[in-house]
């Protein structure tokens, strides 16, 4: 049920006849499944006003935080104009939901992914999340195009009761990702993680930097290197100023006005996604950023690092193509 949307995004929702890749059919692979990324396909990295979330972390400074009525009816109308916007294109899109807060526990997410799964030119469609919210809504999406980015947190939610829900996604046929903040005391649930996940689903490592360089011993890095084959660019982050990137060409940020920007941690405004022209805002060049590139959804779209040719399709959804077995 796409009832939270106005009816503009509900007719653009509906699937339409366009000049471009058709979607996969049943029994075929899907693109987020490990088809090679295609370069024309344009990635929309989308952060609203919501910024509220019902767990509790210590770590994370929106742990908690309520956001009003009003606030939610804001965010709910700014995702409804940007579903309607993404249905109006022809272009193939992608789009990866990046809320501050949690937005699959919120209806108006939900019926957004479901809607834009649904339109034949929108290539996949992911959100990154605690995976708390319902699930039932995957039943009516296209679930060969959705991608949950899901992060588990072991202070607000028993391991037993996420990894239900990890099988419940897989049984839905439900692409996902799992990962958790490689703090040092939560050593154990990674290895109970891993050893619980299928070995098909990568368990992605966040370094936790807040204690120093020093906060790794030599040993807990060999190990968390051998758990997360990427793990180094999270812990060991580079600096992107002058590096070449897909951010600005490929990919644009977008808040919850239309705003844009090259990425979410480079602030030069581009324009605005639903008053200038598109292509215009379409500009290569070299990262202007100052400081390190240390978030995936930053430096998984620089030219140098292997993350399109590794995750192909799936780097959005911080899915790998391949994964070789890991045993903790």
């Amino acid at each position: 049920m796409l009832t939270m949307l106005p009816a503009a995004a509900l007719d653009l929702a509906r699937p339409v006849q366009r000049t471009v890749q058709p979607v996969p059919q049943s029994g075929q692979p899907a693109q987020l499944s490990g088809q090679p990324v295609e370069q024309e396909v344009l990635s929309l990295l989308y952060r609203g006003t919501l910024s509220g979330c019902n767990y509790d972390c210590a770590y994370c400074p929106f742990a908690k935080r309520r956001d009003s009525r009003a606030k939610l009816a804001r965010d709910a109308a700014e995702v409804a104009r940007f579903v309607a916007w993404v249905g109006a294109q022809e272009r193939p899109i992608s789009v990866l939901f990046t809320p501050w807060g949690e937005g699959m526990i919120r209806r108006h997410y939900r019926d957004a992914m479901t809607a834009l799964s649904g339109m034949a030119h929108v290539r996949q469609v992911a959100i990154q999340t605690n995976l708390s919210g319902p699930l039932a809504w995957l039943e009516q999406a296209d679930r060969r195009k959705v991608g949950l980015w899901c992060t588990y947190h072991p202070s607000q939610v028993r391991m037993d009761r996420f990894i239900d829900r990890c099988e419940r996604l897989e049984r839905m046929g439900v692409r996902f990702s799992v990962g958790i903040v490689a703090m040092r005391e939560h050593f154990d649930d990674i290895r109970a993680l891993r050893a619980a996940l299928p070995q098909q689903h990568y368990l992605w490592l966040n370094a936790y930097d807040r204690r120093g360089p020093a906060y790794y011993r030599p040993e807990d890095l060999a190990w968390l290197d051998a758990m997360d084959p990427w793990f180094s660019y999270s812990r060991n982050p580079e600096m992107s100023r002058g590096k070449a990137c897909r951010a600005g060409s490929e990919a644009l940020s977008v808040d919850g006005d239309g705003e844009v920007q090259r990425c979410h941690f480079v602030t030069q405004r581009l324009g605005n996604l639903y008053e200038d022209a598109l292509d215009d805002m379409l500009v290569e060049k070299p990262c202007s950023r100052l400081r390190k590139c240390d978030c995936y959804i930053g430096y998984a779209h620089r030219q140098e690092l292997p993350f399109y040719d590794d995750f192909g399709s799936g780097v959005l959804a911080r899915i790998p193509l391949r994964l070789a077995p890991v045993h903790g």
